[in-house]
């Protein structure tokens, strides 16, 4: 099994557990290190994620990695929220910031900041203080969440 088909199987064992907890997964990286790999996994929910939902993620997903054997050998699992400024990569991270705050880098140097309202294989749309934004996804070189802090700045 190459290890686009593993991502696959551990990201099909593991979502229906992560929706048990009311979480979301946001991201999964599986890196095949020696002498033990990788497993991490980005949750999120709406108002965020805290540390004792993480840790007990943790011990149902090693439970049931453990019981499907999907990953042969020793592993090292880290389960978190996804950060304040994290960097889009994959499809489902541009899916599941619509709506949030973006800073994306274009081919070329420019840097555009908006909230990100639309996802599409060509484009990505933001709101920039009311104006729209669309820029064609082959441009845009490196995506990172803004982050937003909730309360008031002191002057």
């Amino acid at each position: 099994m190459d290890e686009a088909e593993r991502i696959t199987q551990i990201e099909e064992a593991l979502t229906p557990v992560v929706a048990d907890h009311g979480l979301h997964l946001v991201d999964l990286e599986w890196r095949a290190l020696r002498p033990r790999g990788l497993l991490r996994l980005y949750v999120d929910k709406a108002g965020g994620v805290g540390i004792g939902e993480c840790e007990r993620l943790s011990r149902e997903i090693g439970d049931v990695l453990d019981a499907a054997a999907l990953i042969e050998g020793g592993y090292d699992l880290e389960v978190s929220s996804p950060g304040l400024d994290r960097q889009l990569r994959k499809e489902r991270e541009y899916r599941w910031a619509v709506g949030r705050q973006v800073r994306c880098w274009l081919a070329g140097g420019a840097e555009v900041r908006g909230r990100l309202t639309a996802v599409t294989a060509e484009q990505l749309v933001l709101d920039r203080g009311g104006e729209r934004v669309e820029l064609g996804r082959a441009d845009v070189t490196k995506a990172r969440l803004e982050a937003e802090v909730p309360w008031p700045r002191k002057a």
